[in-house]
């Protein structure tokens, strides 16, 4: 039998090795206290001090010397301060100038003539959405002294997705909308078919209100009195009013494009400057011949030059109204790159609000580059000698244009 003092001995040495247990795992969970809390930043900022990340970052810096191009000093020079100051400025850049550029356009411009640059936009969007935005979003950006590494988490790629087809539905939406309420017209980014329907609208109409004139002036009215000459027929009155709407919305429309352009220009900076300044070299070539094409549809819509000019500058402020979202966004909703954000993000990720801007962008621009603009470059004439010299230039200033962006 056991004696009570073997007893007690015992039961001593279970407590004690119950406790010494205890003990040591808390000192084990000890050792990495808050891992789970740590942002992206934070973790990314520890790795960078391991000494083999310490010895590949300076690998990298010996065999890539940091060079000063030309272009890099430009966008230097452009662009000087910090994102929110910078998204501004670049709001300036696309608002000004090709607004500016109206005075020296003729009100009888044929928006279809500017298939060439349409192209080049064309190239240009493409080529920032593919080259810089989507690597940006899924990736992040390269720097010249330091290796970078990329945390893959569960549903982080999913969402991002997820924000690239929210904008591209976005404004499959928008544009559906406008087609309904102008009875099929829409908003083209180029507007030479606008142009060309309106034109043709308006010569047939006046075919036939020419026609019911003469057999009105054929016809002597009963009663001796004639009908005042001024007076508009009602297909004519239908005619004016409907091309009269058509421009009022289509200015609804372009100041509603005009505020994702913003949206475009403040998540870029955001991500980096690097990002933002080839963002903005995009969304200025694309802004000309929008402009022009607009300029065109509402001088066909019975605005005067000095009104269309005017009407223009009113609905650039929406890209400054985009700005200033993006920039407040990106402030008070923070992104996964900010030091100062703890805790989990988005459904669970290090993903935060101000994350979802560049994605929904990148969606904007794949439909404005493709769906709204592809099938305006895909229309052909009866001349097949012309249409190869005119699709073969087409080509090469969307080559032009997506170099710009790889260079």
């Amino acid at each position: 039998m056991v004696s009570r003092r073997n007893r007690t001995l015992i039961c001593l040495s279970v407590f004690l090795a119950a406790w010494a247990w205890n003990v040591s795992a808390t000192a084990v969970k000890g050792e990495n206290p808050g891992v789970g809390h740590l942002s992206v930043a934070d973790i990314e900022e520890q790795l960078q001090e391991c000494p083999l990340v310490e010895a590949l970052n300076a690998h990298k810096v010996a065999s890539n010397p940091t060079t000063s191009s030309l272009t890099s000093q430009i966008f230097a020079f452009l662009f000087p301060g910090t994102p929110a100051v910078n998204a501004l400025l670049a709001t300036l850049y696309i608002s000004g100038p090709p607004n500016f550029l109206l005075a020296l356009c003729p009100p009888n411009i044929d928006p279809s003539s500017l298939s060439v640059m349409v192209a080049f936009a064309v190239g240009g969007l493409l080529g920032d959405t593919l080259f810089h935005l989507l690597p940006e979003i899924f990736l992040g950006e390269d720097e010249h002294d330091k290796v970078k590494f990329v945390m893959v988490e569960p549903n982080k790629n999913l969402l991002l997705g997820v924000a690239i087809m929210v904008g591209f539905i976005t404004f499959v939406a928008m544009d559906k909308g406008l087609r309904i309420a102008t009875g099929g017209g829409g908003h083209d980014h180029s507007h030479g078919h606008s142009h060309e329907k309106v034109e043709v609208a308006a010569k047939s109409s006046g075919a036939e209100i020419s026609g019911n004139t003469d057999s009105l002036r054929a016809r002597k009215p009963a009663n001796g009195i004639t009908p005042p000459a001024s007076a508009l027929s009602p297909v004519e009155k239908e005619i004016s009013s409907s091309v009269k709407l058509a421009g009022y919305l289509n200015l609804i429309a372009d100041f509603t494009h005009n505020i994702t352009d913003g949206l475009a220009l403040s998540s870029s900076f955001y991500a980096s400057p690097t990002i933002g300044a080839t963002t903005t070299v995009a969304v200025f070539f694309h802004e000309i011949p929008h402009e022009v094409g607009d300029f065109a549809l509402l001088i066909q819509s019975g605005f005067s030059k000095k009104a269309a000019m005017g009407a223009q500058f009113v609905t650039a402020a929406g890209a400054f109204l985009g700005t200033f979202i993006g920039i407040a966004v990106q402030e008070l909703g923070g992104s996964s790159a900010s030091s100062g954000v703890q805790g989990p993000g988005l459904f669970g990720t290090s993903l935060q609000w101000g994350d979802m801007l560049l994605p929904f962008t990148a969606g904007t621009f794949l439909y404005v580059g493709t769906v709204a603009v592809i099938p305006e470059l895909l229309e052909t004439g009866p001349n097949k000698g012309e249409e190869l010299r005119k699709t073969l230039t087409q080509f090469a200033a969307m080559f032009t244009g997506a170099g710009i962006m790889l260079a």
